[in-house]
């Protein structure tokens, strides 16, 4: 779940949704500067689908210990942290069973998320958030992780519909970063961020270099790209949201009852150049 905070209570966005935004952006990504994604069917579908596991858990959200939503929210944007208010070993389930399910259809695309999660969980997480004793499942997660990707980089590599230039290692490192670079602007705008920001990584350009994109708060979900990477110089995009109108909730079930009965709003999200 990620929230907003409202003057009333809180807009709350589902994973999923979030993601779904996140392909949004990146199937107008490519114009004159920026390389559009390539193979576009697979990368796409990886984005779509990257927090398709936390569906169910985001059907019935929980609270924190301080009686908010649990949930993404502008705090954490640059870190990932808060492991001492979930189990681990649940957490790592969901991320290992969403790889799985999104490998059943497509191994290119299963092969992005799976970098995706290792990202997370070793790049930016707050390792002192996670008792010493959980940190050996941790360890054995990113161990079958990272089999997992060697044996999807070699089905891939074997795959008839796949040039060698979508299976090499640059492009399959580009695709990531595309997957981290709308993850992110997606993350921005669903909690509201309003200070300067990146979209993380270098991206690919038509001139065979790489560049870094600053995200520059206009107002309430209003985005400055620079430089600007999609199709569109302005480009307005939908998410499904839920209000629910208190700050704080006296346990589970008090929140996951109001969740379940707000009605699905759309709120928008602008980027320009």
């Amino acid at each position: 779940m990620l929230r907003m905070e409202s003057e009333t209570g809180w807009w709350l966005i589902t994973h999923p949704d979030h993601a779904h935004l996140a392909a949004v952006f990146a199937s107008h990504w490519g114009n004159g500067m920026f390389v559009a994604p390539q193979p576009r069917e697979s990368v796409l579908h990886g984005i779509h689908v990257h927090d398709d596991g936390w569906a169910a858990r985001d059907a019935r959200p929980g609270i924190t210990r301080q009686g908010k939503p649990s949930a993404f929210s502008q705090e954490l944007v640059g870190k990932y942290s808060a492991f001492e208010e979930i189990d681990l070993a649940d957490y790592l389930a969901v991320r290992e069973s969403a790889v799985e399910q999104v490998e059943k259809r497509d191994a290119y695309a299963a092969l992005l998320v799976s970098m995706h999660t290792v990202n997370l969980l070793t790049q930016r997480a707050e390792r002192s958030t996670i008792a010493p004793d959980q940190l050996p499942v941790l360890s054995a997660f990113l161990e079958r992780q990272r089999l997992r990707q060697e044996r999807l980089r070699a089905a891939i590599r074997l795959d008839a519909r796949l040039s060698a230039t979508d299976t090499a290692d640059q492009a399959i490192l580009d695709n990531f970063r595309l997957l981290q670079a709308t993850d992110n602007l997606s993350l921005l705008g669903c909690v509201a961020y309003m200070r300067p920001s990146t979209l993380l990584h270098p991206l690919p350009v038509v001139d065979g270099s790489t560049v870094c994109v600053a995200v520059t708060p206009l107002g309430a979900r209003r985005f400055r790209l620079e430089p600007y990477p999609f199709d569109q110089p302005d480009l307005t995009c939908r998410v499904p949201a839920r209000h629910v109108a208190r700050k704080v909730f006296s346990n589970h079930e008090e929140l996951a009852s109001e969740f379940a009965a707000a009605a699905v709003e759309l709120l928008t999200i602008t980027v320009s150049a």
